[in-house]
């Protein structure tokens, strides 16, 4: 069984986020799911980033990339939006990483805002939708498809929608549909890493 440190989107640490983990739990894994936000939560993509904007992106995420080291480095890393830039920076650079699952959100492996290339021997599953205005409208894809054709063990998923946070329960936004998929996705890659 996999351990997965899960780190949250901008809206926080939603009841969503802990039914995801949940899931996760039931299937035998270890899933920590860090608050960055102190027991904050958002109403809304826009007022979750108001509030990441006022205390520092970098500084948010420096202190995500910190929390890694309350636990063993043989570790899944997994985000969502806001907590996919600390994931895929910890399994890039943390010696010992064993996957990286990156939802909604994907950040380049070349050019300025790159942590590096991509280590070797360290899966990685990247899921979002098709049509997410975030996703597909500000890069990420790009950046997923990217690490896709440059990364052995990559895979990338995209689901039919445009709703950015879909596999949270908790939020408009979701889908079960997709999210069930996703979910199956996920556990399988668990099981192999």
């Amino acid at each position: 069984m996999a351990e997965v440190l899960l780190f949250h989107h901008a809206q926080g640490l939603t009841p969503g986020v802990h039914a995801f983990a949940d899931e996760l739990r039931a299937a035998g894994h270890t899933v920590h799911t860090p608050d960055l936000f102190d027991g904050r939560t958002f109403g809304s993509i826009d007022e979750g980033m108001a509030y990441v904007n006022e205390q520092g992106f970098d500084e948010l995420r420096a202190r995500g990339v910190a929390m890694a080291d309350d636990y063993p480095n043989e570790l899944v890393y997994a985000g969502m939006s806001f907590g996919e830039a600390i994931a895929q920076q910890l399994a890039q650079t943390r010696p010992g990483a064993r996957g990286a699952l990156l939802l909604y959100s994907c950040v380049p492996i070349s050019g300025q805002w790159a942590f590096g290339p991509w280590p070797d021997g360290v899966p990685v599953q990247i899921h979002g939708m098709e049509d997410d205005p975030f996703f597909a409208g500000e890069g990420d894809i790009d950046a997923a498809r990217e690490i896709v054709e440059k990364v052995a063990e990559a895979e990338l998923f995209l689901y039919s929608g445009d709703q950015h946070y879909f596999a949270d329960s908790s939020l408009p936004s979701y889908d079960p549909e997709a999210t069930a998929l996703l979910t199956k996705r996920v556990l399988g890659f668990l099981d192999r890493v």
